[in-house]
C-alpha cells in the first residue's frame, strides 16, 4: 500500500477530473480519456466500481456519463483508495505475511500501523481540496473555458 498502483492514481485522477470539469453536466469517459490520457481499460472498470460504491453516478443516455454521486467536499481520497484496493485484492493472490517471530510479532504490527496512519491521511482529504489545488496551480476547468459571457 506505500506504493500506489496504477489503478489507484488514474481512480483518482478520474474522480477529480470528473468533479472540477463537470459544471452540472455529466463527464463522459472518452473525455476523461482525452484530458488525462487514462486508458480505457483502467477506466470503465475503475468508474464502474466507483458507482456500485456509491461515489459516482452513471447517467445512461447519449448525453450520459459519470458525475459525483455527493457534493466533492464530502468524498475523500480514502473513500476511493479503499475501493480501488477492493477491485485489486480480487486480482492478486492473497498477501504473504511474514512467517518468522520478528516478521509476524513486530513487522507485521508495524506495516499493518503505517497503513493505518496513511488511511487516516488520505481520509482527511476531500475532492473539493484537490480541486482548489488544481485551481491554484492555474489548471483551467473546461467548463470555464466553456462559458461564453456575450450577450
Amino acid at each position: 500500500m506505500l506504493r500506489p498502483s496504477k489503478k489507484m492514481l488514474y481512480a483518482i485522477e478520474a474522480v477529480l477530473d470528473i468533479a472540477y470539469h463537470a459544471g452540472g453536466e455529466p463527464v463522459q469517459s472518452r473525455e476523461i480519456t482525452r484530458r488525462q490520457g487514462i486508458p480505457k481499460r483502467y477506466l470503465e472498470q475503475t468508474l464502474q466500481q466507483l458507482v456500485r460504491a456509491g461515489l459516482l453516478t452513471g447517467v445512461r443516455g447519449p448525453r450520459g456519463g459519470y458525475r459525483l454521486a455527493r457534493e466533492r467536499r464530502r468524498i475523500s481520497v480514502g473513500e476511493i483508495v479503499r475501493v480501488v484496493r477492493s477491485l485489486e485484492a480480487g486480482e492478486e493472490g492473497p498477501e504473504e505475511l511474514p512467517s518468522s517471530a520478528l516478521g509476524l510479532q513486530v513487522i507485521h504490527p508495524m506495516w499493518t500501523d503505517l497503513q493505518d496512519e496513511i488511511m487516516q491521511r488520505l481520509d482527511g482529504i476531500t475532492i473539493d481540496e484537490l480541486c482548489m489545488g488544481a485551481h491554484r496551480a492555474g489548471i483551467l476547468s473546461e467548463v470555464a473555458q466553456k462559458m461564453d459571457f456575450t450577450i
